[in-house]
């Protein structure tokens, strides 16, 4: 069984005084257990390979989290432009000019009759749906694209929340990811900005970003979007997940800490589609709300 350390250099878990502050929403000092510790992998419910709670897996045991190409250098596929791409409530927030994507593994859905693949990024500024029929290699992509959802049956509802429609641009530009030298890897990927069609909008995440499983988002929402917490067990006892957040030191590399994001599991339900959607937010992203289905 593969193991990854827990420390303040890299995959730290805190929730309270190991990241430089306590923390309000649980209400519980887990930090003396967490801050340095030795983590093993595990089954669980949401995959083959999970760490903290068996709700945080990685897409698939083996292999990446993008849906690969014939080419082992390049996870991008070639695509017809002019299709529209939709969010994860069916609706269409742009058109397709790009003429190659890369698509998270196993997330396909069916809007409008037409089945979509998750792309990883569009014209949009945003992650979206886009139709399978547009990716070059389409009988190609279909042997490859697999399915995985995460799940959710049997866990008891905590608060309701909704999509907020503001962020914090400090927050933006912090990785979640130690020493990260990636273009993106930023809290931003978790927070609801403005994009291209002037609509802000978040990802939902398969994990937890910054613990080497990869933080892939599997769908994607607009402000204003209710999302149902739940209480998701984990090793540490509360229902939610913290990472530490990183900047830039003196020699301009992302590895002076800077706060932590806490990161909770629930689901949302698409508003045209009625889809249950279940994944992880950042709480950043969200403010209380009620009237969640």
């Amino acid at each position: 069984m593969r193991k990854l350390i827990f420390t303040s250099l890299g995959f730290l878990l805190c929730t309270t005084t190991a990241c430089g502050g306590a923390s309000s929403l649980d209400g519980e000092d887990t930090a003396g257990a967490l801050a340095t510790r030795e983590q093993a992998a595990f089954s669980g419910v949401n995959g083959g390979y999970c760490l903290v709670s068996p709700y945080n897996c990685k897409l698939q045991v083996s292999g990446g989290n993008r849906v690969p190409t014939n080419d082992p250098a390049d996870d991008n596929w070639g695509l017809s432009t002019g299709v529209p791409i939709r969010d994860g409530n069916g609706t269409v927030v742009g058109t397709n000019t790009r003429t190659s994507a890369a698509f998270n593994y196993g997330q396909t859905r069916t809007f409008a009759g037409e089945l979509h693949a998750f792309a990883v990024s569009t014209s949009n500024s945003s992650a979206g749906w886009l139709p399978i029929s547009s990716i070059l290699g389409r009988t190609s992509f279909e042997q490859k694209v697999g399915h995985v959802s995460a799940l959710g049956a049997g866990l008891d509802k905590l608060g309701c929340y909704a999509v907020r429609n503001s962020h914090d641009p400090v927050l933006e530009l912090k990785k979640v990811v130690y020493d990260s030298d990636a273009t993106h890897e930023r809290a931003g990927d978790y927070l609801p900005l403005v994009r291209a069609n002037g609509v802000r909008s978040v990802n939902l995440a398969f994990n937890v970003p910054g613990m080497a499983l990869g933080g892939p988002a599997v769908d994607h929402f607009p402000a204003g979007t209710k999302f149902q917490r739940l209480d998701v067990p984990t090793e540490h006892g509360v229902p939610s997940i913290d990472i530490p957040l990183w900047v830039q030191d003196s020699a301009g590399r992302y590895r002076q800490q800077s706060g932590e994001m806490k990161f909770l599991y629930g689901y949302v339900i698409a508003a045209t589609t009625g889809t249950k959607r279940n994944g992880w937010m950042a709480y950043d992203a969200l403010q209380v709300s009620s009237g969640c289905p």
